[in-house]
């Protein structure tokens, strides 16, 4: 599944409704070059999830780990400033990657053998100055069907934050 922002605030909102969507336990692998929209989509997916505003969610850069707690707790890690995946297994990531929580990973790619086989992938990529494409996929069964379920919400034209 594709889908084209033009806007920052149009991020955020594709972020929220996918978060919207999500269940404890579910791992989002973010990818995509530096500046690309990855900590704007984590902020949607934070709203969606535990109702935090994107304005209070900031990127782990240097801290790696924030963690919202809410009914479900949500995790985002980032891993731009790691080495290697023994540097990950260090921070005690697996706790997180199978925890009760939703736990969003920005530079995913970094930890390819750690990361859980059942997850939703998005890769963010530049297009324009302003605009990015979004390409969402599922491995494993609940989040291939997930992603189904988001592609027949844009196919339904009913929910605005995935319309073209």
């Amino acid at each position: 599944m594709v889908l084209i922002t033009k806007s920052v605030l149009e991020t955020i909102q594709i972020g929220e409704c996918i978060g919207s969507q999500l269940s404890a336990g579910d791992v989002v692998a973010l990818t995509g070059d530096l500046g690309a929209g990855k900590t704007h989509f984590i902020k949607g997916l934070a709203a969606g999830v535990a109702g935090v505003k994107p304005d209070d969610v900031s990127s782990p850069s240097f801290t790696l780990i924030n963690e919202y707690l809410g009914e479900i707790p949500f995790y985002h890690i980032d891993l731009y400033r790691i080495i290697s995946e023994t540097e990950a297994e260090e921070l005690g990531i697996e706790e997180y990657l199978h925890g009760k929580g939703i736990t969003a990973i920005e530079w995913a790619d970094k930890i390819p053998s750690l990361l859980p086989a059942d997850l939703i992938d998005i890769r963010i990529q530049y297009t324009g100055e302003q605009t990015r494409t979004i390409e969402l996929s599922g491995k494993g069964d609940r989040c291939e069907d997930l992603v189904k379920k988001l592609e027949r919400l844009k196919a339904s034209n009913r929910v605005s934050a995935l319309r073209e």
